[in-house]
C-alpha cells in the first residue's frame, strides 16, 4: 500500500485543534492501515517520527432520505502523537 493511499485525509474539528497543541495529529486512514503501515507513511510524508498511535474504527451512521433508508460508510481514524519538539506543519497554520 502507498503512503499517499495509507493516509487519506486530516481530520480537522475542534477536538482534533486542542489534540494538535499537544502534539497529537488525528488522520482518516485506509480501512487496511495498521500501525506500522501508519508509522511508517507519516514518516515519509511529514518528515516527523511518531512515538505513539491509537487507532478507532469509526462506525457508519443510520441516514434516512424520505423513504430510502442507507448508511453512511464506515472509516478508520488515527490519532498519532509525535515526538516532543516535532510537528506537523499541516495542522500549525489552522
Amino acid at each position: 500500500m502507498d503512503h499517499n493511499d495509507t493516509i487519506v485525509k486530516p481530520v480537522l474539528s475542534e477536538k482534533s485543534t486542542e489534540f494538535a497543541s499537544q502534539g497529537k495529529y488525528v488522520f482518516r486512514v485506509a480501512m487496511k492501515a495498521n500501525k506500522p503501515l501508519i508509522r511508517k507513511a507519516i514518516k515519509e510524508l511529514f518528515n516527523v517520527t511518531a512515538k505513539k498511535i491509537n487507532i478507532v474504527n469509526v462506525r457508519g451512521k443510520k441516514k434516512r432520505v424520505r423513504a430510502q433508508y442507507g448508511f453512511t460508510s464506515s472509516w478508520k481514524k488515527a490519532v498519532v502523537t509525535v515526538k516532543a519538539g516535532e510537528k506537523i506543519e499541516l495542522f500549525e497554520n489552522q
